[in-house]
């Protein structure tokens, strides 16, 4: 059964919202009767929630409803000027999860790259409404580790979004050489992007507005690092119970562990074999596994 593909309207600061999104329910065939509960999928940079499209069956196979928005600013969803910082992003998911959908209950929430920087934010703004965490393949702005490596050279690309104006001159036209450089240099198995898929991206963030709202993301990160801190400072580590999932062949699981203490009371690390970077695209089985398993150590109920 494929995914229904939906648009929210959502009535969102600083603006309104045009929040795109798949809603993959359960089969029929799965174990249980009816969705043991609901799995939200942030996804990264460049990327769309087309990132999943490999895992969306087996995940849902194993009775969960998928919830896989694009994030404000990414693919078929609105690209307005403001709001990229990750506390906003994380309320936009949150109202679309409880007004526009009227899902009440517990999430296990899963973001990868940009997605787990939303999904930190949203693990500890509503630790009410997050059965689970599972984040990763992203330096945590406001964490010693983020402060370290943000200015390093396989950062460069930090640097360079930040700057006003100037990225979406030298890009504008030469969407595809950019994206494809970021899927050729960071994935271990480079194909595992294909052709078609490269095509996919390229389209969406070749749209009017895409590449700005992708490198706000990045413009917004010294917010998100004080934010960050200022949280852990006043109100103390998350409890949402978190795992931090890298490609065991990516750079970033030497700091994964780091990051994760510094924010969750309650967490541990896992490598998904065979993968770089773009870990449910790269190793999906791998990606599936990890997940499943530590989301049915912490049921919603």
């Amino acid at each position: 059964m494929p995914p229904k593909s939906r648009n929210a309207f959502l009535s969102t600061q600083p603006e309104p919202l045009r929040l795109h999104y798949l809603d993959y329910p359960p089969p029929p065939t799965s174990p249980s009767s009816s969705p043991k509960g609901t799995i939200l999928l942030l996804h990264g940079y460049p990327q769309t929630s087309y990132q999943f499209r490999h895992v969306l069956e087996p995940l849902a196979s194993h009775g969960y409803r998928l919830i896989v928005p694009d994030y404000r600013g990414a693919g078929f969803s609105s690209r307005p000027r403001d709001g990229y910082t990750k506390s906003v992003m994380a309320s936009d998911i949150f109202t679309l999860l409880t007004e526009h959908l009227g899902i009440r209950e517990k999430v296990h929430v899963v973001g990868h790259d940009i997605g787990g920087i939303i999904a930190h934010a949203y693990a500890a703004r509503y630790p009410e409404h997050t059965a689970s965490l599972t984040w990763g393949e992203c330096p945590l702005p406001g964490t010693k580790a983020f402060e370290e490596v943000k200015n390093t050279p396989d950062m460069w690309h930090f640097t360079f979004h930040a700057q006003t104006d100037l990225p979406e001159a030298l890009v504008a036209g030469r969407e595809r050489i950019y994206l494809q450089h970021f899927f050729t240099c960071e994935a271990v198995n480079p194909t595992a992007i294909s052709t078609e898929d490269l095509e996919h991206y390229t389209v969406q963030f070749a749209q009017a507005g895409a590449m700005r709202a992708g490198f706000d993301l990045y413009r917004a990160f010294p917010t998100d690092a004080e934010e960050n801190r200022k949280w852990v400072e006043e109100k103390g580590k998350c409890k949402v119970p978190c795992l931090a999932l890298s490609g065991a062949e990516s750079p970033l699981k030497e700091i994964a562990g780091d990051m994760a203490a510094e924010m969750y009371e309650d967490f541990q690390v896992a490598e998904a074999a065979g993968s770089g970077h773009y870990v449910a695209e790269e190793a999906p089985e791998e990606f599936v596994r990890l997940v499943v398993e530590f989301v049915e150590k912490h049921p919603a109920g």
